[in-house]
């Protein structure tokens, strides 16, 4: 993209287009002072550009310029009201400004004016989940994820949203996906062992937990987790040594502490049937 910048700079060296879409280039290399050199440079040779306005309101909000950002996004959708990246800039910076309804209604915008902009599904999802309407977060989601099936902000967000209305049956394909793109995150791995449990599909939920004990070896939540796995698969004494494991990090740990006598106990009981 920044050699498509280059080349139109190139070909009209004194174009205000030309270097807003250098600058736009820039931005997405994440060299921000020069992609603000650059666009300055666009609009002073045209201040009314909508390019170099969207532009300018994106590199102030990285740049933690909330209100600066906003005042610039409001000029880019006065300029082009159909530009969907001006109404989702808006929405950034009222996002980081704290007015969730504004944001709200600037990401709609965006999405009248591109239902398959990414970059608005996401932001809008996230204030969904913040409002807690998880019913319209899964919609917005599976529509986000059509279009990017391996986008891991989307995917998080579609498994908070069936996550928080228990709709399990759903979670696999999506934890798993996300498994597999963050291995290392204990949220994936949390998500999609509960979801297998909660499909009573324990066995399958063993390589989650185990995976979630290599992340985090001494939390006692996960090694009790563990052992009830184990336990339901009616495997008493390797459930008895994970509670066990769980009581080590804390010895006061309740959940633990009952896994612990009830795998005690069937394992003895298992065991004086074959004696008798």
């Amino acid at each position: 993209m920044l050699e498509t910048a280059q080349r139109a700079s190139e070909l009209d060296p004194g174009s205000a287009q030309a270097l807003a879409l250098k600058a736009r280039a820039l931005q997405k290399l994440e060299r921000i002072s020069e992609a603000t050199i650059a666009n300055d440079q666009a609009l002073l040779l045209d201040t009314n550009l909508p390019l170099a306005w969207v532009n300018r309101s994106g590199l102030q909000i990285i740049q933690e310029r909330f209100p600066d950002g906003l005042r610039s996004a409001i000029r880019a959708t006065e300029l082009d009201a159909k530009d969907p990246r001006a109404w989702a800039n808006k929405g950034m910076a009222l996002f980081h400004l704290n007015n969730l309804p504004g944001a709200l209604s600037a990401m709609n915008q965006s999405l009248n004016c591109d239902p398959d902009f990414l970059f608005a599904l996401q932001v809008k999802g996230d204030i969904l989940r913040r409002f807690g309407r998880m019913h319209e977060l899964v919609d917005i989601m599976r529509h986000a994820l059509e279009i990017a099936p391996m986008d891991s902000f989307c995917l998080a967000l579609m498994i908070q949203g069936l996550r928080a209305l228990e709709g399990y049956s759903e979670m696999p394909p999506f934890t798993k996906r996300l498994s597999e793109l963050t291995p290392d995150s204990p949220f994936a791995w949390d998500s999609h062992m509960r979801a297998l449990r909660a499909l009573g599909q324990f066995e399958e939920a063993s390589e989650g937990i185990d995976r979630l004990l290599e992340l985090e070896p001494d939390n006692e939540r996960i090694w009790t987790i563990k052992a009830d796995n184990l336990y339901r698969l009616r495997r008493y004494r390797e459930a008895a040594q994970a509670a066990e494991k769980a009581l080590h990090y804390d010895q006061q740990y309740a959940p633990a502490r009952r896994i612990h006598e009830k795998a005690v106990r069937l394992m003895y009981q298992r065991k004086e049937k074959r004696q008798k």
